[in-house]
Order: C-alpha cells, then sequence, then structure tokens
C-alpha cells in the first residue's frame, strides 16, 4: 500500500550528510543538555503548574508530575534508539518514515507541529504574566485589553469573548525570539545556555526561600475529595493533572530534532536527553512540593504561580520578589527558543521528503538555517499567543506529544522484529516491556484528556489530511522513486 511505504535507514542516514541542504554541526552533550533543559524547565512549573494543582490535583499534583516522569522516561529509552540509530533532523516524524510509512510519519509529523506551535505559545502566555507581575511591583501597567487573550474557555461557559483585543506581550515575545533563531542555532544556543543557568540559580534560590514559609497543613488533604466530575480532584484528578503537567518534560524529545546539527550524534543524542529529563524531574518535584506548602494549592489558578508565590512571602523578602521574576522573564524566553528551533526543523525534513512545499527546506546562504520555515512558524505562534487562553493551549500541546510517544515506542517494536540486525548504538532496554507500557500509558493519558483537546486534535489532524492529500501525496518524492 503506497501510503504506508517506508524510506529505508540508509537513505535516512544519507540525508544527514547531504552537502546541498546540510546543516552546520556544532552542538555538543552539554549543549544538547541545556537545549533540553531550556524546553522543559519553564512552562511546566512556571506556567502550569499551579492551574493543574488548583483546578484538577491539589497537592497530589506531585503524584501527577511523578507519573509524567514515568512516562516520558519510558518514551525517551525508544527515542534515544531512534536518534542514536536515525541521526537526522525530524525527530518522531523521521523515525515512523523508516518504521511506520508515510502516512503515519505525515501524521507524527503533524501532530509535532501542533505540539511545538502550541508549547511556544503557551509559554509565551506564561512569560507575559510574568511580565506584568514584574511590570506592577514596579508601579508600571500595561493595559488590559493589550495584555490578555480576547478568547477564553471554562468547563461553565465553554468558548467565549474576554474583551481584550490582545495579548500583545506575548507575541511580541515570539516575534523576537523567532528573528533571534532565524539568524543561526550557534548564536541561538549560547543565548539559551545563559538563559538556563539564570532559570535554575532562580529556583535553587526559590527553594531556599520557600522552605522557610513551608506549612504541612498546605499538603492536606493531600488528594482532595472528587467534586463529582471526572478531573476535578480525587484520583482522576491526579491522571488529568498529570496529562497538563506532561507539557512540562517533553522538551527532551526537541533534542532529537537536533541531530543534523550535532557532532557525534550516535554517542550525544541519549546523554543530552536522558540527562535533561532526569535533571528536570528532580526539580520539578522538590519545587512543587515548596510550592504548595508554602502557600496552598487553592490560590495557585494563575499563570505566574511563582511569582504569586513570592508575593505572599512579604516585604521583607521584596528583594527575592524582583530577583525570581527578572529571572523568570528572563529564561521563559529559552523554552520558547527551542519550541520554534525544534518545530522549523521537523517541518525543514518534511519539506526534504516532498510533503511540504521546498521553501521550507531552503537553506539561507549566510546563516545556514531553514530561515522561510522559521518565519512562518514564528507567525503561527505568535498569533496563537496573541489569542488563546494557555489553559487550552497546554492540554493541546500535551495530547499532540502524547501522541507522537506512543507512535515512535510502538516503532521501536516494528523495527526490532523487521532489522533485528541493525548495529544500534544505544538500544532501549528491556524490549519489549519498555515500549509496550509507553504505548499503554501515552494513550491512557490521552484518555484523561478534557474533550475538548479531543476536539481539537481531530480538527488538528483533519486539516493535515487535507493538506498531505492536497499536496504531500502528489508531490512525495520516495513515491516518485
Amino acid at each position: 500500500m503506497s501510503f504506508f511505504k517506508r524510506k529505508s535507514i540508509t537513505a535516512l542516514r544519507a540525508e544527514a550528510t547531504d552537502k546541498e541542504h546540510a546543516l552546520k554541526r556544532t552542538l555538543g552533550p552539554l549543549s544538547l543538555t541545556s537545549i533540553g533543559l531550556g524546553a522543559i524547565i519553564g512552562a511546566g512549573f512556571f506556567v502550569l503548574t499551579g492551574l493543574a494543582a488548583a483546578e484538577n490535583a491539589g497537592p497530589a499534583v506531585i503524584l501527577s508530575y511523578i507519573l509524567a516522569a514515568i512516562i516520558c522516561v519510558f518514551a525517551a529509552f525508544c527515542y534515544a534508539e531512534f536518534a542514536s540509530l536515525i541521526p537526522i533532523a525530524g525527530s518522531a516524524y523521521s523515525y515512523a518514515y523508516a518504521t511506520m510509512g508515510e502516512v503515519v510519519a505525515w501524521t507524527i509529523g503533524w501532530g509535532n507541529a501542533m505540539y511545538y506551535l502550541f508549547a511556544a505559545s503557551t509559554v509565551a502566555v506564561g512569560w507575559s504574566g510574568y511580565l506584568q507581575s514584574l511590570l506592577h511591583d514596579l508601579g508600571l501597567k500595561i493595559p488590559s485589553f493589550l495584555s490578555s487573550s480576547p478568547l477564553g474557555h471554562d468547563s461553565i461557559n465553554g468558548w467565549h469573548c474576554t474583551g481584550s483585543l490582545v495579548n500583545l506581550p506575548a507575541l511580541l515575545i515570539v516575534l523576537f525570539v523567532g528573528g533571534m533563531i532565524s539568524v543561526g542555532v550557534k548564536a541561538a544556543a549560547s543565548l539559551n545556555n545563559l538563559m538556563v543557568t539564570i532559570k535554575i540559580g532562580a529556583i535553587v534560590i526559590f527553594i531556599l526561600c520557600g522552605i522557610s514559609f513551608f506549612n504541612w497543613e498546605n499538603l492536606t488533604p493531600f488528594i482532595p475529595q472528587n467534586t463529582g466530575t471526572f478531573g476535578e480532584f480525587g484520583w482522576s484528578g491526579i491522571l488529568r493533572g498529570s496529562g497538563i503537567v506532561f507539557f512540562g518534560f517533553i522538551g527532551f524529545e526537541g533534542v532529537s530534532a537536533m541531530a543534523q546539527e550535532t557532532k557525534n550524534p550516535q554517542r550525544n543524542m541519549p546523554i543530552g536527553m536522558m540527562a535533561s529529563l532526569g535533571f528536570s524531574a528532580i526539580i520539578y518535584i522538590i519545587v512543587t512540593c515548596v510550592l504548595i506548602g508554602a502557600v496552598g494549592y487553592k490560590s495557585l489558578g494563575v499563570p505566574d504561580p511563582l511569582a504569586f508565590a513570592v508575593n505572599s512571602f512579604g516585604d521583607s523578602f521584596i528583594w527575592l520578589r524582583y530577583l525570581i521574576k527578572i529571572a523568570i522573564v528572563l529564561s521563559l524566553g529559552s523554552v520558547v527558543l527551542v519550541m520554534l528551533m525544534v518545530q522549523s526543523r521537523i517541518f525543514y525534513s518534511m519539506s526534504m521528503d516532498g510533503l511540504l512545499p521546498k521553501p521550507f527546506c531552503s537553506i539561507h546562504k549566510k546563516y545556514k538555517t531553514p530561515f522561510f520555515t522559521t518565519i512562518v512558524n514564528t507567525m503561527f505562534v505568535a498569533l496563537f499567543a496573541g489569542f488563546f487562553p494557555v489553559g487550552i493551549l497546554g492540554q493541546v500541546s500535551s495530547m499532540g506529544a502524547l501522541m507522537a510517544f506512543a507512535l515512535v515506542s510502538l516503532g521501536i517494536l516494528i523495527l526490532r522484529y523487521k532489522h533485528p540486525d541493525l548495529k544500534r548504538p544505544f538500544k532501549t532496554p528491556l524490549v519489549p516491556f519498555v515500549p509496550v507500557f509507553s504505548v499503554i500509558m501515552c494513550i491512557g493519558q490521552m484518555l484523561a484528556l478534557h474533550p475538548v483537546v479531543w476536539l481539537q486534535l481531530l480538527t488538528w489532524l483533519a486539516l493535515g489530511y487535507l493538506i498531505y492529500f492536497g499536496y504531500g501525496y502528489k508531490h512525495s518524492l520516495l513515491r516518485k522513486g
């Protein structure tokens, strides 16, 4: 069946050394780990932790984080094997092309586009919230009609207008970061390293200061009683909360998309993914415990929970208020940077295969970056960030990533069965248990997300299939031989 025609491993490896479309290899293990941390440590804590605790899991959002981390570890093992075996830009899209065929690869690539576009938008909205909190402390204020989404969504009113025109700060940070990464990955990586250092420093200072305000009563009841609605506290709330905060872990997947810009990818890609995921999991659990213990979960339903917590510490910690907020405003930009950078590489790979128009795989003669696709992605992310609410954006991102994780894990099983003799620099342990467990957990996590998110996923996929059958199927280079 031509829909499921696969690319050979040999062809994919050859693309990585194609001089005409080659990307510049500048990234080592430290830069890859930093890129992973730049994407992971950000929205998962700085933006969505408070919402997941206040609306879904209560103090048990800590369990939500542990569950999400377990799912990601299993998926990361599968990604690491693929990344060492097929060191090419495109990540899950390229892996699916080699194992399950073109239409599945398109589904994953388009699903990843949904994840990265909405993920970058989510973080940009969170960045806007922290910026406004900092400006408020300085006696400045952005007019409300220019600082929030004109669209809102909740379980009672559904979609509704908020009266705002646009979230202008969120829109502007996307445009700035998009311009930065369009001119070179090395400069972007250096900026990301600085932002990650600032971010981790801010987190350590918050932990040290927040411990003095820790109150065990804020963690009781640890699992609040369910309200009678699935996902609103109780064990179902933990499961839905995991689906929300899961978004904060999946930046490790972005490391694999940078394979064609990595030195010695067979060794460095697994190191970058595993190191960034393990380090961030430990930080998330510690900081979430301190945050809820210091201020309680009921008051954290805001897009800037860490800023809210610091404000509650009182005037004696006013220095910390400014320090933390400045650090977060600076460091959240690294998450937007990584998301935009990775998404452009996925569209680059899809265009290389003929599934998207040629301009998407064009390389700028001076900067050696996929300039056109970066600019297009930036425009769409700016649109989403300026006009959509943070809660919906985060869940849509998680849905797209979970779908990709499940299919990549399934791909490991297929490749082990069909090509058992391939040289694998890194092997997923305990096959078939690890990939099977990953598939089951990812699907279960998807089922726990809000029905409106499923509607958005199906709408997005329908749009993607229109593009595929209208353009990609006819122009596929694999189909043309």
